[in-house]
């Protein structure tokens, strides 16, 4: 397929999935992960209508963030990949969203570059929903406090949560993972937590972000409320590690 039937069928199968879960689509941003992909990848994706590119890494994310902001003008960068505390700095003021925020020491470094650029960085939790080894992210019975330590740092925005679930053969075996993640998300919006501090820090109506499903399980996560996907080989096809 090309790269505008891969888009299309991605855009169609989100629709369906919203469909069966009595959701409108206008509900799920897309973002096309980028990662690996050149520069003429993105800007094709761009010209087709996508807006959101998700990176792994901050340097890949930089570079593709200054070749292509005068060609792409309203494009929205998202750094999806476990952020290094000493990559903070290059990284706040291009991505529009951090994905994975999975320690207080790394919010605290967010919150220290965030206040001298003077800027709000809206970032998401990462959890380890299913307790892998080889994956980043909080534990769930870790999440309410690290929660109720974030929200106190002014120059942080936590938009909601994000999880990479277990690659599967059968998406349907992911499903337990996202209802979880859904609940989790609900729980903290409405401020079904045990603590008042909520009522001084932390406004619902910006925890509005589940950020859960890739190629493989996106139309699941979107059945069980994903707000946003990731799709990277869906679109781009079978990835290149070879990029200029």
């Amino acid at each position: 397929m090309t790269l505008r039937e891969r888009i299309d069928n991605t855009l169609e199968r989100i629709e369906a999935a919203c469909a069966r879960a009595g959701r409108s689509p206008s509900e799920v941003t897309l973002i096309a992960v980028s990662k690996t992909q050149p520069p003429t990848a993105v800007e094709e994706a761009y010209n087709l209508g996508i807006r959101h590119f998700g990176e792994n890494k901050v340097q890949e994310l930089v570079q593709k963030y200054e070749g292509l902001k005068g060609v792409c003008t309203d494009i929205n960068w998202h750094l999806i990949g476990h952020l290094q505390r000493n990559k903070v700095k290059q990284a706040i003021d291009k991505a529009v969203l951090i994905h994975s925020v999975d320690s207080l020491r790394l919010g605290q470094m967010i919150e220290q570059e965030a206040s001298k650029k003077n800027l709000v960085c809206d970032v998401l939790i990462q959890l380890n929903i299913a307790r892998e080894d080889t994956k980043f992210g909080v534990a769930e019975e870790e999440l309410m406090s690290l929660f109720m330590e974030l929200i106190k740092l002014p120059h942080l925005r936590i938009r909601g949560l994000m999880a990479i679930a277990p690659y599967v053969d059968d998406p349907e075996k992911n499903r337990k993972y996202f209802s979880k993640m859904r609940q989790l998300f609900i729980d903290i919006k409405t401020k079904n937590i045990d603590n008042g501090l909520t009522d001084i820090y932390f406004n619902p109506d910006s925890f509005d972000t589940l950020s859960m499903g890739m190629t493989g399980d996106f139309e699941v996560a979107v059945e069980e409320g994903a707000t946003m996907v990731r799709i990277g080989t869906g679109i781009f096809g079978e990835r290149s590690y070879s990029i200029k």
